[in-house]
């Protein structure tokens, strides 16, 4: 007796590509409500970090990483990093569209092309996915971000970000960087520690915060005076004016 087989219809290839994308995204909310509350115990770039290290056979490669909660984190870092990266943190949704459309206009003007992203971006790309320009990316990008938005307060997404940036070659958040470079632990960081880390954030495998270029010693004074226009820890801790700065 012989058994006929029914190759699936197109129906039902949609009703499972459809069940799978509902996982996906089932997934990605759990995973995102999840680390509202639970440290995060790596990232997708400390991964990538790993392997692209194993691949180029460095051997001498250590991968520092450790988490720190917000209360043990000077305030001087969160406040750096918002000044040199994303001064209107407090105030936009994921997205600054004014700062885009600066980027835009630069390059109409014949500047390069400089990044406008904001830190809940810059917190979903390191959290959760790869380097690359594709737009695959960047649309996965925008939709973590707004899932991060949605459902972590301000002060969460950056406590996450100042914990899985990465300060130096290997160096990943506050813990290592602060234990690295000064010697010291993140809730003694100066203002001038704090901004000095931050200032390396654009190139942290080729800029030193323990071995500052001219280049970094003129970021992190710009980021200083920054620091002092915001008003100080109070901007990123719920105290900003009720106007973001141009």
């Amino acid at each position: 007796m012989h058994t006929m087989f029914h190759r699936p219809s197109l129906k039902t290839w949609l009703r499972w590509l459809a069940l799978f994308a509902a996982g996906c995204v089932a997934l990605s909310w759990l995973a995102v409500l999840l680390l509202r509350f639970v440290p995060p115990w790596t990232s997708a770039m400390m991964l990538e970090r790993r392997v692209g290290a194993w691949l180029h056979g460095e051997s001498d490669f250590t991968l520092r990483y450790r988490w720190v909660p917000w209360k043990e984190i000077s305030p001087q870092l969160p406040l750096a990093v918002v000044a040199g990266e994303d001064q209107r943190f407090p105030y936009h949704h994921g997205f600054d569209f004014d700062a885009i459309q600066d980027a835009l206009d630069a390059h109409d003007d014949g500047k390069r092309l400089r990044g406008a992203s904001t830190i809940s971006q810059q917190t979903a790309k390191n959290l959760f996915l790869w380097n690359g320009r594709s737009f695959v990316r960047k649309g996965l990008e925008a939709y973590f971000t707004v899932l991060i938005e949605l459902l972590w307060p301000k002060q969460r997404i950056l406590e996450v970000y100042v914990n899985i940036a990465e300060f130096g070659n290997g160096i990943y958040g506050a813990g290592a960087a602060s234990s690295a470079f000064f010697h010291e632990p993140p809730a003694r960081l100066t203002a001038a520690q704090a901004a000095r880390l931050a200032a390396v954030l654009p190139n942290p495998r080729r800029l030193h915060a323990d071995r500052p270029s001219a280049y970094v010693l003129r970021r992190s004074q710009w980021i200083q005076q920054q620091m002092r226009q915001l008003g100080g820890p109070g901007y990123v801790e719920g105290e900003a004016p009720k106007r973001p700065p141009h």
